[in-house]
């Protein structure tokens, strides 16, 4: 059963004790994953798959012919909704496309920035039981838009050594370049460092449980990384008027995703909270994944009891949700209240599921309390920015006599000079 606190009475603790570092045992046993693949490199996925995921595998690859199958498996009802959500996701990341810029406003001197696309993307994607379409779209759409020249995915075979044809379609929606059947940490190590059929590349994306966030942290530098996930999150603030099954049934959609998730009810109203917490015992009895939700709401769950919305707002912004529902009257009266949320859902009928799978804006999210200072996964993920100068003679000599004194009040010579060279080879 959901506890339910009173905001006044909370520590700083109870409202930031997320903790997603790993364990010493996780930590070397990545290290002992990482040293493998790169000493034996497709020879070690093929035992670490075998190993993990009961899989023989001959080819890591995904051929055409597997491609081919899956088109004629996956049922036109749920290909056409593949279509319709990466329309919506394609749709919405093309407005964060970035334009340079030029300063050219004084004489002799031109100076700008230039976007340019990482030129290789890695993405992996858990299987649980399958891998997830949502996630190939959310991850290499925005990549493809960026202008990405090879994304690459990465996701756990079934025991059979194949990869559900739903995810083969996502991909081949999204422009995916190559499907490998390999997961874990050995899947991030051979993106990092390459093997003899993976490629290197130069940043890894995407979800993963603790021993994928691990090999992140530990292969960053190597290759860019987007974020250490932690587990999932949803907060939602709710007023007295709220329908507390509606509550209910949207804390549960993400309880049910790790007994390590987090769901909270922030609300005004110490009757709607006694309400939802009845609901979501109710609604449990009938969850598939209801052990699972169970443990999260009761291990990580909370409600809390403010004696205003103001109060409610400020609670948001301590906890810093993932995901952040607005289930009060007039939600855009909040809305720029809110400093510190990955995702924001406004009104009641606007569900944190809506945004898993098919409204636009990604769902690959800030956790752990990281939307204080980062954002959801977008197009300038996958892209970096160069700055270009160019100054003529003229314009080098009427302030090279400055660099020159500048570089020595720093203790550097060597720049003094070399500012100071053009002039005096006159």
């Amino acid at each position: 059963m959901m506890r339910i606190l009173d905001f006044d009475s909370l520590s700083p603790e109870e409202f930031l004790n997320r903790d997603i570092q790993a364990e010493e045992d996780v930590s070397a046993a990545v290290d002992e994953v990482i040293r493998e693949v790169r000493e034996r490199g497709d020879d070690a996925l093929r035992d670490y798959t075998r190993r993990f995921d009961g899989a023989e595998l001959g080819d890591l690859w995904v051929s055409a012919a597997e491609f081919d199958a899956a088109r004629e498996a996956v049922d036109p009802y749920f290909l056409e909704t593949l279509r319709e959500a990466a329309e919506n996701i394609r749709r919405f990341h093309e407005r964060q496309r970035h334009n340079g810029f030029l300063l050219a406003d004084r004489p002799g001197v031109v100076m700008g920035q230039r976007w340019t696309p990482i030129e290789k993307v890695g993405i992996c994607v858990p299987r649980s039981p399958e891998a997830f379409p949502s996630t190939i779209l959310m991850n290499a759409i925005p990549a493809q838009i960026a202008g990405v020249q090879d994304i690459v995915l990465v996701t756990p075979p079934r025991k059979d050594g194949s990869v559900s044809p739903e995810a083969l379609m996502a991909a081949e929606l999204a422009e995916v370049t190559d499907v490998f059947k390999i997961g874990g940490a050995q899947a991030v190590a051979a993106l990092a460092y390459g093997t003899e059929t993976v490629p290197r590349v130069d940043k890894i994306v995407g979800p993963g449980g603790i021993f994928v966030a691990t090999a992140k942290r530990k292969v960053f530098g190597q290759v860019a990384i987007d974020m250490i996930a932690g587990p999932s999150e949803i907060l939602v603030l709710a007023d007295g008027t709220s329908n507390p099954g509606w509550v209910a049934a949207d804390l549960l959609s993400q309880a049910e995703h790790d007994p390590l998730s987090s769901a909270v009810l922030v609300t005004d109203s110490r009757e709607l909270a006694e309400a939802v917490r009845a609901e979501a015992e109710t609604q449990l009895e009938t969850l598939p994944r209801r052990e699972i939700a169970r443990r999260s709401i009761e291990d990580n769950g909370k409600i809390i009891v403010t004696n205003s919305l103001d109060k409610a707002v400020e609670a948001v912004n301590r906890i810093a949700p993932e995901h952040l529902e607005l289930c009060v009257e007039d939600p855009f009266a909040l809305l720029p209240r809110i400093k510190n949320a990955g995702s924001i859902f406004l009104g009641r009928f606007t569900p944190e599921a809506l945004g898993d799978y098919f409204a636009g804006p990604n769902h690959t999210l800030p956790t752990s309390g990281t939307a204080r200072f980062s954002s959801p996964l977008g197009v300038d993920d996958f892209m970096k920015r160069s700055s270009f100068l160019c100054y003529d003679r003229a314009a080098l000599n009427g302030c090279s006599g400055r660099i020159a004194d500048f570089a020595r009040r720093e203790g550097l010579e060597g720049h003094a000079r070399s500012a100071l060279s053009r002039k005096e080879s006159e």
